[in-house]
């Protein structure tokens, strides 16, 4: 069974930094799993954030590529995401998620995370 824990969200002013965590476990073997990180504010639609697999990774846009960091640790099964700079747009809450493929739509993410929430304030 996988499972999906994030942790690491919380209250930040804007150009602060935060880095979540996302512990995974049931992925065998992990290393070949594409994880990602998606993001949903109040009243929008979760959106892509950035995703990992082998020495490959994938951003949103350029904005986050400058910004955020996306690492994993796969001895430890566990992903995390650097957030640098912050500003209020990036209030949301974050998942997690495991797929066998890199790629930036939710579809090919079939395990998720309760997600952890981000908030930043100006």
């Amino acid at each position: 069974q996988v499972q999906l824990v994030e942790s690491g969200g919380g209250l930040v002013q804007t150009g602060g930094s935060l880095r979540l965590s996302c512990a995974a476990s049931g992925l065998t073997p992990s290393s070949t799993y594409a994880m990602a990180w998606f993001r949903q504010a109040p009243g929008k639609e979760r959106e892509f954030v950035t995703a990992i697999r082998g020495g490959l990774r994938l951003y949103l846009s350029d904005d986050v590529k400058d910004r955020f960091i996306i690492s994993r640790d796969s001895a430890k099964e566990t992903v995390f995401l650097r957030m640098n700079s912050l500003k209020p747009e990036d209030t949301a809450k974050y998942y997690c998620a495991a797929g066998t493929r890199l790629a930036r739509s939710s579809d090919e993410y079939p395990n998720w995370g309760q997600g952890t929430q981000v908030t930043v304030s100006s």
